[in-house]
């Protein structure tokens, strides 16, 4: 039986640490040689971090990523790796029309993937379809590839291909395995989103099932600013059976024993129609590994293990926690301060917060005004005991009197109102930002998606901070958040009263957030709707909903986008988070016709 063993590292780097993405590198093929791996694969762009943006702009870096990969290429010895970088071409020497991409210098760059074999680059792969949609920006940077590397390891023909390259059912894959390609190596940069993980698992099974190949999906996993990588790597046989599956939100290294005979005859007649085995001859290179095909080694079999996926709740909670520990150490923080109100959305982002970083480095801000109700106080009291945290208690009374007095001159006769209310959101927006500013600890806003959309915040007040912890977590989705964190035991650690309590700002004497909003459980499917799905109001209405609330809530997403644009970043969960996902103009004359 011809066995190819792979070891896939689904590794953490940090965009721009080239040295410390080194390290990681190389650690990690040195484990793999230890495992007797044939085959070793990192992640989509594993020497520069993704997506590095701008920094590929600078020519510096780019040479910079290139002599990391003649540093990565000096350790592999002995075993075959697939590594992701930044490809570079002189423009003289390219023959493509496509020169209008954004080049440095008098360079052309690729997303590419370095083909390692005992200490040499033998060939590389240069990724073919360019996302530009989303979060995605690679036609700004990078120009698509035309050649399909195969490799021979261990008599086994391999093709290899990067990202979304495997998304499209008549795509690389198609050619490589009317190639003949057996195993089809995909490495990756996808970002989580709420159900990516399932239906990029269907997708894989399908691209395996119709071409008759096993595909091995080593995906990156970490937080880099509101993008939160989920890992999760596959291997899936010819027949689309998940055989191994990664941990998600957590670095390893999988390793697997692959049959290079197992594809079945159908399949492989399947997958060399005439019209496809011709477009490989005009595209295909084959990559014969004989001085560097690895020796036969004594080795115990390895049953690869299928990590159980995780469900909706719980796979939202791990990525804000891993996104907060990177997005806090990864910018050079150790504490992170947060002002605690006695509501449901800084109690989660409290016991995320210390489940990301430990209770030790979290600190709470309880900053009372003339309208702080005693069960808000007593049950931030009750969360810091739970959690584990400090506290520390500044009332902003003497502080709002004193703004109150000194505005009274220009306010006039007019009657106090919102005005005044967010006076004491700014308040304690500054005096965290002090404390941030004295002791260097990172502000977490605690802001959800069901407020920011509407314009339920306000600036320089709680929208001041470092990181929107959940900024594009829906207010319904918080309080399942809220009730997951209280089920992990060993004992609750939000007080049961703030889920019952309504939500409210206190900001003015009985205040209800369903005073200026509808119910959220109302809000957010309307939400989903309209910044989502992009529906229009009548599609909306026609859903079920009162045109008459989704008329006010589509007013309030509109002219709320100056509001958003100067909040601080934050993670993204859903499908369309605002930033990337959603950019809409600032200055924008156009509305839906209202009733």
């Amino acid at each position: 039986m011809r066995t190819l063993r792979i070891a896939m590292a689904q590794m953490n780097p940090t965009v721009g640490d080239l040295t410390g993405n080194i390290h990681r590198i190389t650690t990690w093929l040195r484990d793999a040689k230890k495992a007797k791996a044939d085959l070793v694969v990192f992640p989509e762009l594993a020497i520069t971090g993704y997506p590095p943006e701008d920094l590929l702009l600078k020519p510096q870096f780019v040479a910079d990523n290139l002599r990391a990969l003649k540093e990565i290429t000096q350790v592999c010895h002995g075993l075959v790796a697939v590594v992701g970088y930044v490809g570079q071409e002189d423009q003289s020497d390219s023959h493509s029309s496509q020169r209008s991409i954004v080049s440095t210098g008098k360079h052309t760059l690729y997303n590419a993937a370095a083909l390692i074999a005992d200490r040499k680059v033998v060939g590389s792969y240069r990724k073919w379809y360019l996302p530009n949609y989303g979060v995605f920006d690679e036609s700004r940077y990078f120009r698509p590839g035309g050649r399909l590397p195969l490799l021979l390891v261990n008599g086994t023909t391999i093709g290899v291909s990067i990202c979304e390259d495997i998304w499209l059912a008549e795509g690389p894959t198609r050619v490589q395995a009317a190639a003949g390609a057996e195993v089809i190596v995909n490495i990756n940069a996808s970002p989580f989103h709420v159900g990516k993980s399932r239906s990029r698992e269907q997708m894989l099974a399908t691209r395996a099932r119709e071409n008759g190949v096993i595909i091995t999906y080593t995906n990156m996993v970490g937080g880099q600013d509101e993008l939160v990588f989920d890992g999760s790597s596959l291997i899936l046989d010819q027949a689309g059976t998940v055989i191994a599956r990664g941990h998600a939100f957590r670095e390893e290294l999988l390793v697997a024993d692959l049959d290079g005979d197992a594809a079945s005859p159908g399949h492989r007649t399947h997958r060399r129609k005439a019209a496809w085995t011709r477009k490989a001859l005009s595209v295909v290179d084959h990559l014969m590994m004989s001085r560097t095909r690895i020796q036969k080694q004594k080795r115990t079999r390895i049953v690869p293990e299928i990590a159980a996926p995780l469900d909706e709740i719980e796979e939202v909670y791990d990525a804000l926690v891993l996104a907060v520990k990177d997005y806090v150490h990864k910018n050079g923080f150790t504490r992170v301060v947060i002002g605690l109100s006695g509501g449901v959305d800084s109690a989660v982002t409290a016991a995320i917060a210390v489940d990301a970083l430990g209770a030790k480095q979290v600190l709470g801000v309880f900053m009372p005004s003339p309208y702080t109700s005693r069960e808000s106080e007593e049950d931030v009291v009750d969360l810091v005991r739970c959690l584990g945290i400090d506290l520390n208690t500044i009332p902003i009374t003497p502080t709002f009197h004193a703004y109150r007095q000194s505005m009274a001159p220009s306010f006039g006769d007019c009657s106090e109102g919102a005005t005044e209310e967010n006076l004491q959101a700014r308040i304690r927006g500054n005096l965290l930002m002090a404390v941030s500013n004295k002791f260097g600890h990172l502000v977490l806003t605690t802001g959800n998606k069901s407020e920011v959309s509407v314009g339920y915040s306000t600036l320089y007040g709680d929208m001041a901070g470092g990181f929107g912890v959940i900024k594009d977590v829906p207010k319904t989705m918080v309080y399942g958040l809220a009730r997951f964190r209280n089920e992990l035991g060993p004992s609750p650690v939000i007080p049961k009263r703030i889920l019952d309590r309504p939500p409210t700002a206190e900001l003015r004497p009985n205040q209800k957030d369903e005073d200026s909003l509808p119910p959220y459980a109302v809000l957010d499917p309307i939400l989903q709707e309209y910044v989502e799905k992009d529906r229009s109001l009548d599609d909306i209405v026609k859903a079920g909903f009162d045109r008459a609330t989704v008329s006010r809530v589509v007013r309030m997403v509109d002219s709320s986008e100056f509001k958003r644009r100067q909040a601080p970043v934050g993670v993204k969960i859903t499908h369309r988070a605002f930033g990337k996902d959603r950019r809409m103009p600032i200055t924008n004359g156009y509305r839906i016709k209202q009733p």
